[in-house]
């Protein structure tokens, strides 16, 4: 009695639990409908004039539905066993279109799923004649491939032989089931998600990309819509015909998952908070990416006429079409004067240093080919010095001729005179001298 009383509370105990978490679910679903999450912010700065592409991409948002959509949801159990080593066992896999593959034939006809569990979104596993080698945490996992979805639920199975030892109870992580041997045990798994019970044949009309502007001092809720894209190929643009011209999204969004929006010629009144809003009601996703963008001044262009080039067949008739050249000039001067600076200090050391090699190169080679200029100078000195010693003899010769004439006639006067007289020569040649 004490056992049914339990097993009650219990069961009712699951019951409140599953039926708060469907309506949680139910709840986020429906808020996250009527408004996304924001994942991401970036901050957007391009001159005014420049194109700007704001990228919006998403994976989860590309359109994937083909013939074999119901195999794109799946459910497994696998079963961890505390010995050896907690090694997995996968006990069996359910696809949505009701197929069911069991990977040891020991449990063929003794384990199972119900055949409808992709419609009543219960995915219990039932285990009939329950033996020892059962025992271990069950893992019951939902896979679904195009919404990109994981979920898991544990399962702690443990086996008795007494009766008084049956029970049920939650361990703060995992539901625990104690049950008898030889028994037949429900492990649950409930989901009753749309995701999971329900395949819309119109499924792209859930996909829809809108993205939003707010203009400065403007809130969320007041946003100007854009431009509103669907998965059916469906585009929808807002506001003056030259904003929808400057503004839009390739054709090929949802087949390549690029939400971008490129806004071409922008100008200042086009700052503001762009919002990309990626919704997916049927797999729950709501998105948001914001981008604050910002218009800095336009870039300062020059432009110059070109000379044209002389051509032989020209036709003065004819009116030409001028022709320019953009130049882009720095903001401040000294941009451009400091390098000029660099260059000329650089072209003056140069030179002045090939000029002190020229001018010592001059002078080792004015050495090398007139070796004998000082052998010169110095013959020229001796060759005085010999010509004054020449000139010096030739005076004291001279001298001593003119003396010697002198005393010769002094003797031929005396010996002409009819009473010669005594003469003194040295007397006289010292008056000779003198």
């Amino acid at each position: 009695m004490k056992t049914a009383r339990e097993d009650i509370v219990f069961q009712a105990l699951l019951l409140i639990h599953i039926s708060v978490a469907c309506l949680l679910s139910a709840v986020s679903g429906q808020s996250g409908s009527s408004s996304s999450v924001v994942v991401a912010g970036y901050n957007v700065s391009a001159p005014a004039g420049s194109r700007v592409v704001l990228q919006c991409v998403s994976g989860r948002m590309v359109w994937t539905r083909d013939r074999v959509r119901d195999r794109q949801r799946v459910v497994h159990w696998d079963l961890y066993r505390a010995s050896p080593d907690y090694a997995r066992e996968r006990m069996l896999d359910m696809f949505s279109a009701g197929d069911q593959r069991i990977y040891n034939s020991y449990n063929q006809g003794r384990v199972s799923l119900s055949p409808t569990a992709f419609m009543d979104g219960n995915f219990s596993l039932v285990i009939k004649d329950v033996t020892m080698n059962d025992r271990g945490l069950y893992s019951c996992n939902l896979q679904h491939l195009y919404c990109h979805l994981y979920e898991t639920v544990r399962v702690q199975l443990n086996v008795t032989k007494s009766r008084r030892k049956e029970q049920r109870f939650w361990d703060g992580q995992k539901a625990v089931y104690v049950v008898l041997l030889g028994s037949t045990v429900v492990l649950p798994c409930i989901n009753r998600r749309n995701v999971w019970t329900d395949w819309s044949d119109e499924e792209e009309d859930q996909q829809v990309v809108h993205w939003d502007r707010q203009s400065p001092g403007v809130s969320h809720d007041r946003a100007d819509r854009l431009v509103d894209l669907y998965a059916s190929g469906e585009q929808r643009s807002y506001g003056p015909l030259f904003l929808q011209r400057k503004m839009n999204i390739s054709n090929q969004a949802f087949s390549e998952g690029d939400f971008s929006l490129a806004i071409s010629d922008l100008q200042p009144t086009d700052r503001g908070m762009y919002s990309c809003h990626l919704h997916h009601h049927y797999c729950g996703l709501h998105e948001r990416r914001e981008f604050q963008v910002t218009v800095e001044p336009p870039m300062i262009q020059t432009t110059l006429p070109a000379k044209a080039l002389p051509s032989e067949d020209k036709d003065t008739t004819k009116a030409e079409s001028p022709r320019v050249i953009n130049v882009i000039l720095p903001d401040q001067r000294h941009h451009f004067l400091l390098p000029l600076g660099y260059v000329l200090t650089s072209f003056l050391l140069l030179a002045f240093i090939i000029l002190i090699i020229i001018l010592i190169t001059r002078r080792h080679k004015t050495k090398e080919f007139y070796p004998h200029a000082s052998m010169r100078s110095s013959r020229s000195q001796s060759s005085s010095e010999e010509f004054e010693m020449d000139v010096a003899e030739g005076n004291v010769c001279s001298r001593e001729e003119r003396r010697f004439d002198y005393k010769n006639n002094l003797l031929k006067e005396n010996h002409m005179n009819t009473q010669p007289k005594v003469i003194d020569l040295d007397k006289e040649m010292q008056k000779f001298s003198k």
